[in-house]
């Protein structure tokens, strides 16, 4: 059965490697083709190695306190190249109140910490008496952390956490969208802090036999990769897929057919295929899909992209004062700074920078200063270089300098967001045999995208079962 994905970012290579795997276990004929609009397969996933360093244009790693990656590695072969974080890239720094904090790891830390006043700090800690709100109602993250937190920790703790995985404006996001966790969390035990406590004991249980527990510092598990790259994992999935990968094949229009679809090409061709997955941009597919189905266009054009510009700058390691044993920092919300963050990445992964240099990776731009994608080169080398004079001190012009441009780098979860997906879904099931994955819709990390596109496999493998029964395959 011909099956097409369109799309041949992490999202589309790791579903069709999962429908190849199930199908061949449960003695299912599929032909696979994996459609992508531009020149190389990857998506976003891009180590580009130039003069020594080698900068990534967009994701650099996944979390391993998820299996969802770890186990496509493990299927691949590629375990063994995986490349963990160093020791001192769990030291992540915020910057607010022209200074840079350590992020605090436990309580003690957090007393001792500077990054909230004590009025903060108090207000922080009375989240334990605000009585839970179970209404239903999809708040933004800011309005949350705002009602269980205080404005203080929204500005110097929520809104970093926002900025730093979604290039996101927690004034815009959604809390059940962009972490469902948290809301669980005060769903179930009626607060943050009382979820902490109740939560302890098995904390406590987990560190003593050896298992990575998240802090109250940020993300659980280790930053990994590989020593070539992040694209390490793309291009294992590319090798390996037995299907077909088509670059320079980007879709115009799906015409769905009485048993299938007919895809229309950029270069005047047209393809059938029986089942369809398309795993692109939500704008993208919109696009595709507006001459068929106007309504599921209009709910994929409200998902909205923040632009993001990464700049890549290498430095004599001599011409740094500070201390770079880091992940890097974050700034603060309502700092006015013109950049959203920057990573230490020559500390956070070997071989990152040649020797005696290093490299650093500044994000600019996020839902919250979207003219940062109109700007010039020159400019947005400026407003870098004045960020990091302001916060690490920096005179020396960078040695090397690479602008990676994304005018819609990451999409995001806004109010409403689960239910707008789950108006599509059910629209789109009027195409029998369509299918949809990307991290447009149930998370944006590399671990969210696999997850998906697991899910969606097994979906595709039910499809074809009732289709094509493994005792009549070939």
């Amino acid at each position: 059965m011909k099956i097409v994905v369109i799309g041949a970012g992490i999202s589309g290579l790791s579903t069709a490697i999962a429908i190849e795997r199930l199908a061949a276990r449960q003695e299912l004929t599929v032909e696979l083709v994996v459609l992508e609009k531009n020149s190389r397969s990857g998506g976003k996933i891009f180590s580009i190695k130039e003069e020594g360093y080698m900068c990534e244009w967009g994701p650099n790693g996944f979390l391993d306190n998820k299996p969802m990656t770890l186990e496509l590695c493990a299927q691949l072969g590629i375990t063994d190249r995986l490349l963990r974080s160093d020791d001192n890239a769990r030291k992540r720094f915020i910057y607010a109140a022209d200074q840079l904090h350590r992020l605090p790891e436990n309580g003690p830390s957090f007393l001792r910490s500077k990054l909230l006043s004590w009025p903060g700090k108090m207000r922080l800690a009375a989240e334990m008496m605000i009585p839970p709100k179970r209404d239903g109602e999809d708040e933004t993250l800011a309005n949350f952390a705002r009602r269980r937190l205080g404005s203080e920790a929204l500005e110097r703790l929520i809104g970093p956490m926002v900025s730093g995985i979604f290039a996101g404006d927690p004034e815009t996001m959604s809390l059940q969208s962009c972490f469902p966790r948290i809301y669980q969390l005060e769903q179930e035990y009626g607060g943050l802090l009382k979820a902490m406590i109740k939560l302890g004991k098995k904390k406590r249980a987990e560190r003593k036999a050896g298992k990575q527990v998240a802090s109250a510092a940020g993300p659980g598990g280790v930053l990994t990769s590989f020593s070539g790259g992040i694209q390490e994992l793309t291009d294992a999935l590319s090798q390996q897929l037995k299907g077909e990968i088509r670059t320079h094949s980007g879709v115009t229009r799906i015409a769905p057919r009485a048993e299938g679809f007919l895809l229309s090409l950029e270069d005047g061709s047209q393809l059938e295929t029986e089942l369809l997955i398309s795993s692109t941009p939500a704008h993208a597919l919109a696009e595709i899909l507006a001459p068929t189905d106007k309504s599921a266009a209009e709910l994929l054009a409200q998902i909205p992209y923040a632009p993001m510009n990464v700049v890549c700058f290498g430095y004599e390691r001599k011409k740094i004062s500070r201390d770079l044993a880091g992940f890097g920092y974050l700034i603060a919300k309502g700092e006015h700074r013109h950049t959203l963050g920057t990573l230490w990445d020559s500390s956070i992964f070997p071989n990152r920078a040649p020797e005696g240099q290093v490299l650093l990776r500044s994000m600019h731009g996020g839902a919250t200063n979207p003219a940062a994608a109109l700007m010039s080169t020159t400019e947005i080398r400026q407003c870098v270089m004045d960020d990091l004079r302001r916060i690490m001190g920096i005179e020396a012009e960078p040695d090397f300098v690479r602008i990676f441009r994304h005018e819609r780098a990451i999409p995001q979860y806004t109010p409403g967001h689960a239910a707008r997906v789950a108006q599509l879904t059910q629209r789109l099931q009027t195409f029998e045999g369509f299918f949809l994955t990307g991290n447009a819709f149930s998370g944006v990390g590399i671990n969210d995208c696999v997850n998906a596109s697991n899910q969606v496999a097994e979906k595709v493998i039910a499809e074809l079962r009732k289709r094509q029964p493994p005792s009549l395959s070939a």
